[in-house]
């Protein structure tokens, strides 16, 4: 294993492993942020509406609050800012969206003609990984010395 460390070690001034999740934190930063800016562009009250179909509570305020999450966790986790607090709620919500797209929605793990939840799944998994990993040496959190 050292001969393949040892390189990227030199080249980066640090372990390997500290620089694996910056490209994971990176991506799902924008896929949060995506998904956050989606909801409130395509109206945030049709978000609430399906959210109500759903079996939520208190569905408008959810959603707001889902969709700021998204949007501002996204923004955050490109940021590299609390990244590991912030994966906490992030990955809460998507064991929720995966639970509906299972449960609720019956959609298949695959995609087909519907989408699948294997994309919530894996964003529940890089979430954790955040959590535990902290958001690398390119960031805001390695600046401060939070990561």
């Amino acid at each position: 294993m050292e001969l393949m460390t040892s390189p990227w070690q030199e080249l980066f001034e640090a372990d390997t492993i500290e620089w694996a999740v910056v490209p994971l934190r990176v991506v799902l930063g924008y896929i949060f942020l995506d998904a956050g800016l989606g909801k409130w562009r395509r109206g945030i009250s049709g978000t609430g509406n399906w959210f109500e179909s759903l079996g939520f509570p208190f569905p408008q305020p959810t959603a707001r609050f889902v969709a700021t999450l998204e949007l501002v966790g996204g923004i955050l986790l490109i940021l590299g800012f609390g990244v590991q607090w912030l994966a906490i709620p992030l990955a809460a919500n998507m064991v929720v969206a995966t639970y509906v797209q299972k449960f609720k929605l019956g959609a298949p793990f695959q995609g087909g003609e519907v989408q699948g939840y294997e994309l919530d799944v894996l964003m529940v998994a890089a979430a954790i990984t955040l959590t535990l990993g902290g958001a690398g040496p390119l960031s805001i959190d390695a600046l401060i010395g939070q990561s």
